[in-house]
């Protein structure tokens, strides 16, 4: 995962008007430009994987297929891997960092969340920042919200609706809010 961030952040809160706090608002800024861009007018496949690939900062590879509106709220921490769909919108609020691997399938207004707040009221205007991974066939069903931290073990499915604050095992499928194990997978 790349990081653009000059500082390391191991697990503290980044305080509002720290210099990393003022950095990561012109990054936004800065990139607010391109996700109106790709959420305005028609665009082709290739068109909306270009403008992608500038707010994310990487190539976006031919496979990879996004239904508009698409929304995030950083986009340099989102990493996409082959053979991914994202339905439309979905926000991915990927500060603390958002992995996408192989196959992975977001269904509609799906939100997948890396940061959150302190709880202490004098730190909330700051922001706290845990990854979050969707591992390789893994499903995302429409309306889930993926918290700070959770990883999506491979070919695990969530669904419609859940909320999903621990990390889903492999193999699995997670509904409910908070999201537990429904089913096994047979692979």
């Amino acid at each position: 995962m790349k990081n653009v961030l000059t500082t390391e952040i191991n697990d503290q809160p980044i305080l509002a008007g720290s210099p990393i706090y003022d950095e990561i608002h012109q990054i936004v800024a800065e990139n607010a430009p391109n996700v109106a861009k790709l959420n305005t007018g028609y665009h082709t496949p290739e068109q909306i994987r270009a403008i992608l690939a500038d707010i994310i900062g990487e190539s976006v590879d031919d496979t990879v297929h996004i239904n508009l509106p698409f929304y995030t709220d950083f986009g340099r921490h989102i990493s996409l891997g082959k053979d991914v769909f994202i339905n439309s919108g979905v926000m991915l609020t990927d500060l603390g960092g958002i992995t996408i691997e192989d196959n992975v399938l977001i269904g509609p207004k799906a939100n997948i969340i890396s940061v959150n707040h302190p709880t202490e009221p004098h730190l909330r205007r700051g922001v706290i920042l845990k990854p979050v991974v969707l591992k390789r066939n893994c499903w995302i069903g429409a309306s889930a919200t993926i918290l700070p931290g959770v990883t999506v073990g491979e070919n695990a499915i969530v669904a419609a609706g859940a909320v999903v604050s621990k990390d889903v095992p492999p193999n699995t499928i997670v509904g409910g809010i908070p999201a537990k194990v429904i089913k096994q997978i047979d692979v």
